[in-house]
């Protein structure tokens, strides 16, 4: 498992460092299959001080990617929540992979009990949109998604001919999601 560590607004010192290895180094347990994780420590200028330590740790397997953050006003309990995100993520990613494969043998249907409660999937699909898309460049879905006042858009990529989505993220600027077929 490789690990990869960023920092942006922030000083890396050697005492943290260990801490984030050795904290992330301990996901190898429950998930073995990690061939990467980044962790992205940052501080950020927000009013409230009890949120400006952003702990971001991403998980990636040859199946799945995995994704947690937490804000906390200390940068190692933020750590320290955003470790305990990504291990119940890892739980129900690993619960909802057993449940399909147990499925698939004909052995047990899937239940929402299978989860604990605070994990249990709620809802359905209620509603289904459909629309045409035209070409565009990624600068003018910003503009079109500023227009309707979402927060993603999901466009026909005029320069690179896929289906791609731009998204305002929290510091304000935007994110391109372009997806790769495997």
């Amino acid at each position: 498992m490789e690990i990869q560590l960023f920092t942006r607004n922030m000083e890396l010192t050697p005492r943290l460092q260990e801490y984030v290895e050795k904290k992330v180094s301990k996901l190898g347990r429950y998930l073995p299959n990690i061939t990467d994780v980044r962790v992205d420590l940052s501080v950020e200028n927000t009013r409230s001080s009890a949120q400006r330590q952003v702990a971001q740790l991403t998980i990636r397997t040859p199946r799945v990617m995995l994704r947690a953050e937490e804000r906390a006003a200390d940068m190692f309990a933020a750590i320290d929540a955003a470790l305990d995100k990504m291990r119940r993520q890892i739980t129900r990613y690993k619960t909802r992979r057993q449940d399909r494969w147990q499925r698939a043998e004909g052995e047990e249907e899937w239940e929402e009990a299978a989860l604990p409660p605070e994990e249990a999937i709620s809802g359905r699909v209620v509603r289904v949109k459909r629309f045409e898309m035209s070409p565009m460049t990624p600068e003018e879905a910003i503009e079109q998604m500023e227009l309707l006042g979402h927060q993603f858009f999901i466009f026909l990529n005029a320069e690179e001919g896929g289906i791609n989505v731009v998204y305002r993220r929290r510091d304000g600027d935007y994110g391109l999601i372009v997806p790769e077929l495997r």
